[in-house]
């Protein structure tokens, strides 16, 4: 029997090849995303003086990595002795720094957290993105912004199963005529 025959019959071996194939080429945004993020983790940390190793990576690592990228935000953070410190719509531009806006700061280590998870077997104790010091860190952004922009954070409040029974599906598309 040839090659090509046996392959094209469907042999297991040549479908997993496949299967494989479109998992890879098929990944969720997410997944792409977070590939992405901690490809470019590790490449901070490799271009560290010393190098570091993933292994001996802890928070302080981490935070560092933050403050870097956080010079590449494309969010406007008004400081504390700017005019337009606290109002939620500056009538004029100013000279703040434009900063990573918390809710991507806490998506990045969302993902690197999953990662890291993924590289080394789940340990969450041994995992520095799933510090305290991390949560404290994205507390003090997220309340720092929201009052440079006026706006205060309220955090959303959670469904109950009684109100999401209450609610009615809407599956159905409706048309005017």
């Amino acid at each position: 029997m040839s090659d090509k025959k046996y392959f094209a019959e469907g042999s297991s071996s040549f479908s997993n090849v496949v299967h494989q194939t479109r998992q890879q080429t098929t990944a969720s945004r997410y997944e792409s995303q977070k590939r992405r993020d901690w490809t470019t983790f590790g490449l901070y940390l490799k271009n560290q003086r010393p190098p570091v190793p993933v292994s001996q990576c802890d928070c302080s690592h981490v935070l560092n990595y933050l403050r870097y990228i956080d010079q590449f935000g494309k969010t406007k953070v008004h400081h504390q002795g700017c005019l337009f410190f606290g109002q939620s719509e500056p009538p004029a531009p100013c000279n703040c720094p434009l900063r990573q806006a918390w809710g991507s700061l806490d998506a990045l280590i969302g993902r690197l957290r999953a990662a890291f998870n993924e590289e080394n077997g789940g340990s969450h104790e041994a995992n520095p993105f799933a510090s305290g010091e991390i949560r404290v860190y994205l507390r003090e952004i997220r309340e720092y912004q929201a009052k440079a922009r006026g706006l205060p954070y309220k955090k959303k409040k959670k469904k109950t199963n009684q109100s999401k029974g209450s609610e009615e599906p809407s599956s159905s598309v409706h048309f005017a005529v």
